[in-house]
């Protein structure tokens, strides 16, 4: 999701707390605090700030701008929400605030980092949809910002859009990567691409896998964005943005060797194309989803094909941040 810095208000950050490896039992804690968060960018020389073990499970608190509307009282906006944005000098070259980067011992170029979603928690009872102008589904159309807060039931997992309109809230990460090659070195955390970062795919909710290809040591993976919800395509640049904390299980696949990013939910895999031509996206996630089958599979290529066209489905994942994404999704029940 591309969005200009005077439309923060739609952003989520996710942050760590600083340190070093200590803990051996339960999840890692991590804090949403100053001097843990960056703005804008995935970056190849960037330092962690955390180390982790292969395997090992981290809580990543989450935070978001403030919000001034009647329906938010100050007391429901945590203080340090502020702080931290306020601390991060070095910023862009795109809008994002994101947590990070996490480094995971073991992992190099030519690996995969395999993260299950365990979990997703509120932190706050309000999330924010947003129409943010240029970069919509509908940019002559719509060439204004508007704003709406909306307020969640968290132990129901719905929200009131409107008067008798009511959601059912499925929350995710919108942004998920990995630092990029060193030769790329920085890139911006606005459109997606081979290191993952915007990927806005609202299939990446709990009980989902996503798997990112390495190119530094380390993986240095960075997450925020956080939404509530979000429908495929992400037409108005912004989803349900909210603060989340989010329970992830990241592991090193060695020598796994992905050229794109892909996914797997209880019920289907997932292929990912990123282009900006949504043609060219379609074909990427088509071809990925041969890819798999053949190697996981052991289709023939013609055969995967043919499959692809009778059992996928290919979605729109969004259409707003300049990189267009499809997804492709295939079901796991049509297997033995």
């Amino acid at each position: 999701m591309q969005r200009q810095k005077t439309a923060l208000v739609c952003l989520v950050v996710v942050t760590l707390c600083a340190g070093v490896h200590t803990q051996s039992n339960g999840p890692h804690e991590l804090r949403c605090i100053p001097g843990n968060a960056h703005i804008g960018s995935y970056d190849y020389g960037a330092k962690p700030v955390l180390r982790i073990h292969s395997g090992e499970t981290v809580r990543v608190e989450t935070c978001s701008d403030a919000v001034e509307d009647p329906l938010v009282k100050p007391s429901e906006i945590p203080p340090n929400w502020k702080q931290t944005v306020d601390s991060i000098k070095d910023r862009g070259p795109g809008v994002h605030l994101l947590t990070g980067p996490i480094a995971v011992e073991g992992a190099q170029p030519g690996d995969v980092l395999e993260i299950k979603f365990l979990k997703f928690e509120f932190v706050v009872p309000f999330a924010v949809a947003a129409i943010a102008p240029n970069f919509t589904a509908l940019p002559d159309d719509f060439p204004y910002e508007r704003m709406r807060v909306v307020r969640l039931n968290r132990e129901a997992r719905t929200a009131e859009f409107l008067p008798g309109i009511t959601l059912k809230l499925s929350p995710f990460f919108g942004s998920v990567g990995v630092a990029p090659p060193a030769f790329v070195d920085r890139v911006s955390s606005n459109p997606p691409g081979l290191h993952g970062g915007n990927l806005d795919n609202r299939e990446l909710t709990e009980g989902s896998t996503l798997f990112l290809p390495v190119h530094a040591p380390g993986g240095l993976l960075s997450v925020g964005d956080a939404h509530a919800g979000q429908g495929d395509g992400e037409v108005s640049c912004c989803a349900l943005e909210t603060a989340l904390v989010g329970t992830m299980q990241i592991t090193v696949r060695k020598g796994a060797q992905l050229l794109w990013p892909r996914a797997e939910t209880p019920t289907h895999y997932i292929t990912m194309g990123l282009n900006p031509d949504l043609n060219k996206a379609a074909e990427i996630a088509t071809r990925e989803m041969v890819s798999f089958l053949v190697s996981e599979k052991h289709l023939s290529r013609d055969d995967a094909l043919m499959l692809c066209s009778v059992a996928a489905e290919l979605r729109v994942t969004q259409l707003v941040d300049g990189t267009k994404g499809v997804h492709a999704m295939l079901p796991k029940s049509i297997f033995r």
